[in-house]
C-alpha cells in the first residue's frame, strides 16, 4: 500500500492498531515534522484515539514500514508491527 497516495483511513487505522504488537505511539513519526508541529509525545503513549486522529490528519507522520497480515479491505483482525529496526521485518515474516 503507497500510504501518501492511498492512505489508510480511520477504520484501517484502528484495525492496524488493534492488531500491533507494539506500543501504539510507535506508529507515529517523532521527526522533524512531528516537532515543528509542536506535537508532545506524551499525548499519544498508550492513546490509541489520539494516535488515530493524528493519523488520519497527518498520513506523512506514519511510521514506516509498518507490516501487516490479514485482508485489509475486509473488516477482520489483522497483525502489525513497526518494521524498525530492520531486523523486526525479518521477525514479522518468519526469517532469521
Amino acid at each position: 500500500m503507497l500510504y501518501m497516495k492511498e492512505p489508510p483511513d480511520e477504520s484501517l487505522l484502528r484495525r492496524i492498531a488493534a492488531g500491533l504488537v507494539d506500543p501504539v505511539e510507535d506508529l507515529v513519526r517523532k521527526d522533524s515534522q512531528f516537532k515543528k508541529l509542536e506535537l508532545v509525545e506524551g499525548d499519544y503513549v498508550g492513546d490509541v484515539q489520539a494516535v488515530v486522529e493524528l493519523l488520519a490528519r497527518r498520513k506523512a507522520l506514519l511510521q514506516r514500514p509498518v507490516l501487516i497480515r490479514g485482508d485489509l479491505a475486509g473488516s477482520g483482525p489483522l497483525v502489525a508491527t513497526v518494521g524498525r529496526p530492520k531486523e523486526r521485518l525479518y521477525e514479522f515474516i518468519g526469517g532469521s
